[in-house]
């Protein structure tokens, strides 16, 4: 009821705090600058200090049930009789604007008063209410439109910043020394102090002002609560300390490094700048670039000045490796298509050549087959023995493209000596063999089914139906043309060697 007052009930559960909204909070001061509305704060803290996060126009008597928090409520006093002044009405009115949380009060000079009531502008002295006046020429439309275009300002410059921060981090972490460029980017760009961190909270490399030592306990204390192990620690911690923020940030990579931001400002779109420079560092601390990498290099260094292999293949991280060759459908594979293979095997040695991408993988890592790839496996093999496992690998590879199959191993007791021969080269030096026989089908076939029957003439002719002197006239022939001596074992071995290769 218009004119009414409304005492809060003090066991009433608390107010749910308001839930941010997503436009930045407009400083009062702002509003209070733009000459177009000709506002002026009366009473309350400074403008300097507040901040709103909305406008809204109320005239009743209790607008708690409408707040959500963080308003600039505007009224022109209609709720209010004329003996409001002199009772307990604003008072009343106050406290419940405070209660539900209210950033600012704004009051309507005409039509209904003339001049702000003083006694709401002591109430509001009393709670710690801004009270700004608005005078008769600006409409309260006017001022909310204000509100949200003061609001479109700010994160337009958001916006803008962030873009430029996010533009200095990347070209940061293109430069020889990428780790601490982007540490001194984010340093200027927070005004504070970056740090690489180890797991036992040290800082590996740091830029802008150090801090003191209650600050770096309590960075070493957050270090601990976001690299401690199991799933459920947190990616980030923050703190206070003599008023100074505090954060940590775990990085991915798998190596225990964390990022620490000490101090400075604190400005919108500093938590989306920080980010940025997380994910960078994660990739440039990451296992690829961190002990894995520094093997790698070691290990090519040694080869380089004269190392055996068997020397040097202890510092990539494994003794005993499996060689694996991929084909893709879509032809030769890229050097990002093949980065993706060695990636999805778990493996970063790779080499994208011009026939098959070859993959050397960990000989404890379980292989499976991956998407648009062909890939032929070797037997796990050791550093002495990797030559054998890449021609193994690639006579896998063959088996799996002409059986369709998308992963085939390789399995010693399923191949003999005749695998170890490349396909073409066999063909063509079984085509060469057998020429002065390429023909004559029935010297071929006699001379093949006598060699699958250990040289046995009766057998071989009851095979083929015909007299055993046949057989022997037709062998003497093969003998002959092949200028072989049929009787000799290795002789025999070779020449069943090429036919199983053109029959």
């Amino acid at each position: 009821m218009e004119g009414s007052s409304t005492v809060s009930d003090p066991t009433a559960p608390p107010p749910t705090p308001p839930v941010p909204p997503p436009t930045p909070p407009v400083p009062l001061a702002a509003l209070l600058a733009r000459d177009d509305l000709g506002l002026r704060q009366i009473a309350g803290p400074p403008a300097g200090t507040v901040t709103i996060l909305w406008a809204h126009t109320s005239e009743m008597s209790d607008p708690y049930p409408y707040l959500l928090g963080g308003e600039l409520l505007l009224t022109a006093g209609v709720h209010a009789s004329e003996a409001a002044g002199t009772g307990p009405y604003y008072d009343d009115y106050v406290a419940r604007v405070v209660e539900a949380g209210g950033a600012a009060l704004g009051f309507g000079v005409a039509p209904v008063h003339d001049t702000v009531p003083r006694a709401l502008v002591a109430a509001c002295e009393r709670y710690g209410l801004p009270l700004v006046e608005v005078p008769p020429r600006t409409t309260f439309s006017a001022v909310t439109r204000a509100v949200w275009a003061i609001m479109a300002q700010i994160r337009h410059a958001e916006l803008r910043r962030t873009t430029e921060a996010q533009q200095g981090l990347a070209s940061a972490a293109a430069r020889p020394d990428p780790v601490p460029a982007v540490l001194r980017q984010l340093a200027q760009r927070v005004g504070g102090w970056t740090a690489l961190l180890g797991p036992d909270g040290t800082a590996v490399r740091s830029a802008g002002v150090e801090p003191g030592t209650a600050v770096r306990g309590a960075v070493a204390d957050l270090v601990r609560v976001v690299t401690r192990a199991g799933s459920g620690a947190p990616t980030s911690a923050t703190d206070t300390v003599g008023g100074a923020p505090v954060a940590v940030y775990a990085l991915g990579g798998g190596q225990g490094f964390a990022l620490g931001v000490a101090g400075g400002r604190r400005e919108p779109g500093d938590h989306t700048v920080t980010g940025v420079a997380v994910v960078l560092l994660s990739l440039l601390t990451g296992e690829h670039q961190g002990a894995a990498q520094a093997g790698r290099s070691a290990a090519l260094l040694r080869l380089l000045l004269g190392a055996e292999p068997h020397q040097v293949v202890p510092l990539l991280g494994a003794d005993t490796w499996t060689v694996v060759h991929g084909h893709r459908g879509a032809g030769p594979a890229d050097a990002v298509a093949a980065t993706a293979l060695g990636a999805a095997l778990g493996s970063s040695l790779v080499d994208a050549g011009p026939d098959a991408v070859r993959v050397l993988v960990p000989a404890d890592r379980d292989l499976t087959a991956q998407p648009g790839w062909t890939l032929g496996a070797s037997a796990p093999a050791a550093a002495p023995d990797l030559a054998t496992a890449d021609a193994q690998a690639a006579r896998a590879l063959v088996r799996a493209l002409a059986t369709r199959e998308p992963l085939t191993r390789h399995h010693p007791a399923d191949e003999g000596l005749a695998s170890l021969i490349p396909p073409a080269e066999a063909e063509a030096h079984a085509r060469a063999l057998l020429s002065p026989l390429t023909n004559n089908p029935a010297l071929l076939s006699t001379l093949h089914t006598w060699l699958s029957l250990h040289g046995s003439w009766d057998r071989t002719a009851v095979a083929l139906g015909i007299h055993r002197n046949t057989v022997r006239q037709r062998i003497a022939r093969c003998a002959t043309l092949l200028t072989q001596n049929l009787d000799d074992p290795d002789t025999r071995m070779e020449l069943w060697f090429a036919l199983r290769r053109t029959l």
